[in-house]
C-alpha cells in the first residue's frame, strides 16, 4: 500500500506512448478487472466466505490464462498494477493458505505469463513499520479504518490476534517475508527498487534501463 505501484504504472505507460507504442494501464481498481479472481464472488471483500484458497488460486489462474491469450493476439502492451504480489496473493495470505499452496500458485502463474516476457518490478522499503505509518498518515483515519476492517477480519489475522494499526503492521511484516522469498525465486526478468527515498526520477531511469529490448521511438535505431 502506497509503495508507488500506480505512480510506476503511469510512468511506464507515458514512456511507452511517447515512444509510439499502444499501452494499456490496468489499475488495481479497474472494473471489470481482467485478472482479479474475486470480482464475481458474492463476498468479494471477504473471499474466505465463498471459496477455499485452492479454489481462489484456480480462479486467478484461469483469469490470467484468458488475459495472456488476449494480450498475445493484440499489439497493446499492458502495464498491470499490483496483481502478481498484491491483489489475489494478498487474499491468499488473508485466507491463511498453506505456504506450499502459495508457492505452487506463483510457480503456475509464472508459467502462464512467461510467454509475454514480462518485466516484474518489485517496490519495497527496508522499514515496514515506517512505511505503513507514513502511508497511513498521508491517507488519513478513514483509509486506515478501511484497511483494518478488511484485512484484520481475515482468518490469518484473526488467528494471530492482530488488531488496530499495530496489527496491520504485523500483517505486512509477514507479507513482506512471504513476497521477498517469492520474488527471489522468480525465473523472470525482474527489478527490485527500494524506494523509501521517493526519488522517482532515479527509479524511472532504473526501470527503463531494465527493459529488454529498450523502449525507443518507432524508427529509432
Amino acid at each position: 500500500m502506497g509503495s508507488g505501484k500506480s505512480t510506476t504504472m503511469r510512468l511506464i505507460a507515458k514512456r511507452l506512448q511517447q515512444a509510439g507504442h499502444e499501452a494499456l494501464s490496468v489499475h488495481e481498481r479497474t472494473d471489470p478487472h481482467p485478472v482479479r479472481a474475486t470480482d464475481e464472488l458474492e463476498h468479494w471483500f471477504e473471499p474466505w466466505r465463498d471459496v477455499t484458497p485452492a479454489q481462489l488460486a484456480e480462479r486467478a489462474l484461469a483469469k490470467w490464462r484468458a488475459f495472456v491469450e488476449v494480450t498475445r493476439k493484440g499489439s497493446v502492451i499492458p502495464i498491470v498494477d499490483g496483481q502478481l504480489f498484491h491483489g489475489d496473493l494478498t487474499n491468499l495470505l488473508l485466507m491463511e493458505a498453506e505456504p506450499a499452496l502459495i508457492a505452487d500458485y506463483v510457480r503456475r502463474l509464472v508459467a502462464v505469463i512467461e510467454p509475454l516476457r514480462p518485466l516484474i518490478i518489485y517496490l519495497w522499503q527496508h522499514d515496514v513499520d515506517k512505511a505503513i505509518r507514513t502511508v497511513c498518515a498521508e491517507r488519513g483515519d478513514e483509509w486506515i479504518k478501511y484497511q483494518i476492517d478488511w484485512k484484520l477480519k481475515g482468518p490469518y489475522s484473526v488467528r494471530r490476534g492482530f488488531a488496530n494499526l499495530d496489527g496491520l503492521i504485523a500483517l505486512y511484516r509477514d507479507y513482506r517475508r512471504l513476497t521477498d522469498g517469492l520474488f527471489a525465486q522468480l525465473p523472470l526478468d525482474k527489478l527490485a527498487i527500494e524506494n523509501s527515498g521517493r526519488d522517482w526520477i532515479a527509479y524511472e531511469q532504473l526501470i527503463f534501463d531494465a527493459f529488454q529490448p529498450p523502449i525507443c521511438s518507432r524508427g529509432d535505431t
